[in-house]
């Protein structure tokens, strides 16, 4: 059931600066405009909008940036745009498989500036379906370890539909189908345990294990595409041991 504990498909976490945190701050307030555009502006009866809000507050999103994005998808206050989600698909370096999730409304752009980033950065696209097969729709939650263990956790979520969890080291992750992820994230909060953010995401079937040539290769390449913003998600099935890790902490 639990899984082990690796680094592979996490992001590289350093230390936001500003002007990543201002473009972190826009995908999360698109989030909850398109989330109660598709679902309806009021949280309790749409879940998308429910967990677009939650991870927008935990990542301290300021409320009225948050409230007016609802609104605007909701059509309860002017200028939303026409959002529209793209999937393109890739290899970084070693032959990692790339996703890149946008939501844009302006499709040639988004082609135009994911094409230039992967070419600059060790990438190549890749055909429709050539590399999302690699990949699962799932329920992806993650939650800070705390004081819980990862027992505490596995007993809180197990019947609700969680496959597994991950040790990140400094918080868990549980997997679950993308259909359960609402019963999952529900029996977390009827235990009292509270989490960082609960989305639907894409997952490897297969891992590619990296040297440190390899990740510091695809992980710049994953900055550029998150730096765009169109870009909403990168997903990898980049493996990289806790060794390579090491080393890249101390570039």
């Amino acid at each position: 059931m639990a899984g082990h504990s690796k680094w592979a498909t996490t992001k590289h976490k350093k230390a936001a600066n500003d002007a990543k945190r201002g473009k972190m701050f826009a995908k999360l307030v698109k989030n909850v405009e398109v989330a109660a555009r598709m679902g309806g502006g009021d949280p309790a009866g749409n879940p998308t909008l429910f967990d677009a809000i939650q991870k927008a507050k935990k990542t301290s999103v300021p409320n009225d940036n948050i409230e007016r994005a609802r609104k605007r998808g909701a059509g309860e206050e002017a200028g939303g745009a026409d959002w529209e989600t793209i999937m393109y698909e890739g290899y970084g370096a070693g032959g990692v498989a790339i996703l890149i999730e946008c939501l844009t409304d302006n499709k040639n752009r988004a082609a135009g500036e994911v094409r230039t980033a992967m070419t600059r950065n060790n990438g190549t696209m890749a055909d429709p379906g050539s590399v999302s097969y690699m990949f699962s729709r799932k329920g992806v939650i993650t939650l800070d370890k705390a004081e819980q263990t990862e027992d505490d956790v596995l007993m809180a979520v197990l019947e609700a539909g969680a496959e597994e969890i991950n040790d990140h080291g400094e918080e868990f992750e549980i997997i679950s189908e993308a259909t359960d992820l609402v019963a999952v994230r529900t029996a977390l909060q009827e235990a009292g345990i509270d989490y960082n953010s609960a989305q639907a995401g894409f997952v490897p079937s297969v891992d590619v294990a990296a040297d440190l040539d390899t990740a510091r290769k695809v992980l710049g390449l994953i900055d550029a595409l998150e730096d765009l913003d169109d870009v909403q998600e990168v997903y990898s099935n980049i493996d990289i041991s806790d060794e390579v890790a090491a080393e890249l902490d101390e570039d």
